[in-house]
């Protein structure tokens, strides 16, 4: 046989050859993220407290510094249209956590509070709620959570712990059981129920005027009243100021706390110290775990106020004490992130970084802005309907596995973190309750080119605000408005004095017809169309009108944990090192003057 006949066989040989590593090399590339998953990576989840969208310099802002955050993005995927399930703390961390609306579990507002008050308080996430940290602790993970918790501490007594971190799934805890406030600061304007507050030391000055006017009229002769009868009502007054005082006159001790697993180690809390320690015990967490995998969310207490910022950051941006504070936040990531690569864990880490919502518009002092810049997007913190108070960032990083510099435009909300990491991890979702979060694999590995809703609900406590439906086929993103804030003053933007726009009553605006914008042409919400520009409008209210009622239908009644009776401070529930009410201690739980 010839050379040109072994030649001949041998070409056919080749193309076979080609084909078949054309064929392994779609097949690695098609299935890298699932053996990537198969390797259960460790996963790291970032949240900023009251950051807006427009305070980082991947979504915009070129006078803010926030080079870490900044990197992350360009290293893998952001989302522009990353939605908060509710525009306050508790109820939006509580839908996090699940992958569910906040009203499902009752950690949202009637007609009373809208966040929980008190350490001391009885609401809390219920015990029946699973977290993503349950079920990825069943499947062998590590799961940690560091710094702010807010979702209740105790239900029965000071130590039963059934709202604590460790009872949802986390095998590890350092942080706030509560959140910061103005009153963590001694030198701040209180901010706990202020306003209840007020009116009660109001009635009690009243009270005490009224019984010394009656002594003193007792004492000139001008009133016959028995003298056990004013001692009688100077002791009800008594007891009415200590039965509020006890809670009221103490916030920065029963709430500015800091614990360890079930431990607390800081009564009140040194503010001045807290990021280091915040930032000592995740780099730590990570250290130990390296050899993984494991869960950990840094919960971060930046951007909240009193926002506590040290000397480092101090006066350094362009945007006073609010702008130190987002540059330290930005700081604070970045060696979180260095942990990560230099124990050598970035190609096995998916990472994400977002904020529990917008911007708080009306935190404000004599000095300025206080609070957070929400770009183009109209509305803030508080605000259900509007996109400033419900847009925030979104940003994930899995290097190897997701594309680096990706921007997706889709629809996608915080609800759908819990099936994402859960997908992760391994596990499954829960079948026996609803879940409102959806995966987010496919669409942030580019399998799939549309988010998986059509249609998202924006509640503003228990009312449903607006809606949104994304109409794929045409690319259009309509947002219907059933109720809208009543700024103050008039056309300002925000409802300043009064903390945060109210979500019912006399504070709102009912639309009859609803208000109809077109977010994929008019992102900032300036201009509503009006009936007889848009030809499809009836139809667009009349379709999204069928999807509402379909979401209505699967809407059942709980306990609500917001009801006065769960929010007022209980003493018996009081977290407490030493003996209450003498709790006072520093860091590590040993006894102190504090």
């Amino acid at each position: 046989m010839g050379p040109g006949a072994r030649r001949g066989r041998a070409a056919p040989a080749a193309r076979d050859s080609w084909w078949v590593l054309l064929g392994l090399s779609l097949l690695l590339r098609t299935s890298g993220f699932q053996a990537a998953n198969a390797s259960k990576p460790n996963i790291l989840l970032i949240m900023a407290d009251d950051l807006g969208i427009g305070d980082l310099g991947c979504y915009g802002n070129n006078t803010l510094r926030t080079p870490n955050i900044d990197r992350l993005a360009e290293e893998g995927v952001r989302l522009t249209q990353h939605l908060a399930a509710a525009p306050l703390c508790t109820p939006s961390r509580s839908s996090f956590l699940t992958g569910r609306h906040s009203f499902r579990s009752g950690m949202e507002a009637h007609d009373g509070y809208r966040a929980l008050q008190w350490n001391g308080g009885s609401g809390g996430l219920p015990e029946n709620e699973t977290t993503f940290a349950r079920i990825l602790q069943q499947q062998g993970y590590a799961t940690g959570l560091i710094g702010k918790w807010h979702q209740g501490v105790n239900c029965e007594s000071r130590t039963d712990h059934c709202h604590h971190p460790l009872n949802h799934g986390f095998d590890y805890f350092y942080g706030m059981p509560f959140t910061l406030v103005n009153d963590c600061d001694p030198g701040r304007p209180p901010e706990v129920d202020a306003s209840t507050r007020g009116r009660l030391w109001f009635y009690t000055q009243v009270a005490a005027l009224g019984v010394l006017t009656v002594a003193l009229g007792k004492i000139c002769g001008l009133i016959s009243v028995p003298w056990k009868a004013v001692l009688g009502a100077a002791s009800l007054v008594f007891l009415f100021f200590v039965s509020w005082y006890a809670s009221f006159g103490f916030v920065r001790r029963w709430n500015c706390i800091l614990m360890r697993n079930h431990d607390v180690t800081e009564q009140p809390m040194v503010l001045e110290r807290t990021a280091h320690l915040m930032l000592q015990e995740a780099v730590s967490y990570i250290e130990r775990n390296k050899h993984g995998p494991f869960l950990l969310f840094v919960s971060l207490l930046h951007v909240h106020i009193p926002l506590v910022t040290t000397k480092q950051f101090l006066g350094k941006s362009q945007h006073g004490l609010y702008g130190d504070n987002v540059e330290e936040m930005d700081w604070l990531v970045g060696e979180i992130l260095q942990a990560i690569e230099e124990n050598g864990l970035k190609n096995t880490t998916f990472t994400y970084f977002t904020s529990d919502h917008g911007g708080h518009l009306e935190a404000r002092d004599e000095r300025g802005q206080l609070g957070g810049w929400n770009g183009i997007f109209r509305g803030g913190k508080g605000m259900g309907g509007w996109e400033g108070g419900i847009r925030v960032p979104g940003i994930f990083r899995w290097p190897g596995v997701l594309p680096a510099g990706r921007v997706i435009h889709e629809p996608t909300s915080l609800m759908d973190v819990f099936p994402t990491v859960v997908e992760l991890g391994g596990g499954h979702v829960p079948q026996d309750r609803v879940i409102d979060g959806r995966s987010l694999v496919p669409l942030l590995q580019g399998t799939a080119e549309h988010s998986a809703h059509e249609f998202l609900f924006h509640y503003c406590g228990k009312y449903l605000h607006a809606a949104r439906w994304h109409e794929k086929d045409s690319g259009r993103l309509w947002k219907v408005h059933y109720m809208t804030p009543r700024f103050h003053p008039k056309g300002a933007g925000a409802c300043h004095g009064q903390g945060v726009c109210p979500c019912s009553g006399d504070g709102v605006t009912q639309h009859s017809p609803p208000l109809l914008f077109d977010l994929s042409r008019d992102p900032s919400e300036t201009r509503p169309l009006p009936p007889g520009s848009e030809p499809r409008y009836h139809a667009v209210l009349a379709r999204v009108q069928e999807a509402l009622e379909q979401h209505r239908r699967t809407l059942s009644p709980v306990p609500p944990q917001f009801s006065l009776g769960n929010i007022v401070w209980k003493p018996w529930l009081q977290p407490c090192c030493g003996t209450f009410p003498l709790c006072a201690c520093t860091q590590d739980g040993d006894p102190s003057e504090a």
